[in-house]
C-alpha cells in the first residue's frame, strides 16, 4: 500500500471540498473494493476521504410509492428494512456477513463491478440515483465496466426505488465470492416490465426481448424460447459466455415463476 492522507469528513460539503482540492482523491464508502485495491498497490491516491461519518447519507426511508436508501446504508441494513421483497432478498445474498456489515449501496453502484448485484436492482427496478448535485435515471447511470455517469467529485447520496407491483431477483452465485455469475432482476411497475441482467457481460444491461414478451404475457413460458446473444459476454474459469447466456434464460424464468 502506498502512503496517503486519511480524512473523515463530517459533511457532504467537506467531503467534496477535500476531493476537489486533492490531486488524486478517493471516496471511501464501505471499502470493499478500494481497500484491497490500495493494499495490492493497484491504485495510488493522495487522499482517502471517508464518508462514514456523514449521518445524512445513512438510513432506509419508505413512503407509499417509493423506498429511499441512503448512499452509505450497508447491505444488512437494506436486508433488514427493505419493504421491496426483491431488494431485501438481493441484499441478504451479497457476499458474507462481514461484507454485508461494511459494504454500502452507494459504493457498490459507484464502483459498478460487472458481477455486482445492486446494479441489477437499480436498473431492473428503474431507480433514481440522487447525488450531491443532481438526480440520474437508472438507464443513464451505468455507462460501462467499472464506469458510471458520476462526475469526479460527485457523491451518491441516496437511491430511490419506486414500489413495484411485483419483482424478483434470482442469481447463480459464485460459490466462493457470492458475486453473480449471472443475476436477473424482473419487475413490473404500473404495467411497465423491466428485466436487468448482471454478471453476464461487462456491464449490467436490460433484456429488451424478454421485456417485450413479458409485457404481452407475464409467464415464464413466454420467455423460454428467447435466444440470448453471448458474443459480448464474459468467459472465465467459472463459466463460458455461452453458459452465461443459458443462465440468463434460466434465472429470468425462475424470477418470473416466483412472482407470476
Amino acid at each position: 500500500m502506498y502512503s496517503f492522507r486519511y480524512h473523515r469528513a463530517a459533511s457532504i460539503e467537506e467531503a467534496k471540498e477535500l476531493h476537489t482540492t486533492s490531486d488524486e482523491g478517493a471516496y471511501l464508502a464501505g471499502g470493499m473494493t478500494l481497500i484491497p485495491t490500495l493494499k495490492q498497490r493497484l491504485a495510488d491516491v493522495d487522499d482517502v476521504i471517508d464518508l462514514g461519518g456523514i449521518e445524512s447519507l445513512k438510513g432506509v426511508m419508505t413512503s407509499g410509492t417509493s423506498m429511499k436508501v441512503g448512499g452509505m446504508a450497508v447491505h444488512n441494513e437494506v436486508a433488514a428494512n427493505a419493504t421491496i421483497d426483491a431488494l431485501r432478498h438481493l441484499a441478504s445474498g451479497i457476499g458474507d456477513p462481514q461484507v454485508r456489515n461494511r459494504g454500502t449501496i452507494g459504493g457498490s453502484i459507484a464502483n459498478n463491478d460487472p458481477a455486482a448485484d445492486y446494479p441489477a436492482a437499480v436498473l431492473g427496478l428503474n431507480a433514481t440515483i440522487h447525488t450531491n448535485g443532481r438526480t440520474i435515471g437508472a438507464d443513464d447511470f451505468f455507462t460501462g465496466m467499472f464506469d458510471t455517469a458520476l462526475g469526479d467529485s460527485e457523491i451518491v447520496t441516496a437511491v430511490e426505488f419506486p414500489m413495484p407491483s411485483r419483482a424478483a431477483y434470482i442469481k447463480f452465485p459464485n460459490p466462493a465470492s457470492r458475486y453473480a455469475v449471472v443475476g436477473v432482476m424482473v419487475s413490473e411497475t404500473n404495467g411497465n416490465v423491466r428485466v436487468a441482467v448482471t454478471g453476464a457481460g461487462t456491464c449490467v444491461f436490460r433484456a429488451s426481448a424478454m421485456e417485450e414478451a413479458l409485457t404481452n404475457e407475464f409467464a415464464a413460458e413466454s420467455i423460454s424460447g428467447i435466444s440470448i446473444d453471448s458474443s459480448s459476454f464474459n468467459s472465465d474459469i467459472h463459466a463460458s459466455a455461452e453458459y452465461r447466456a443459458h443462465l440468463v434464460g434460466v434465472m429470468a424464468q425462475r424470477a418470473v415463476s416466483q412472482i407470476s
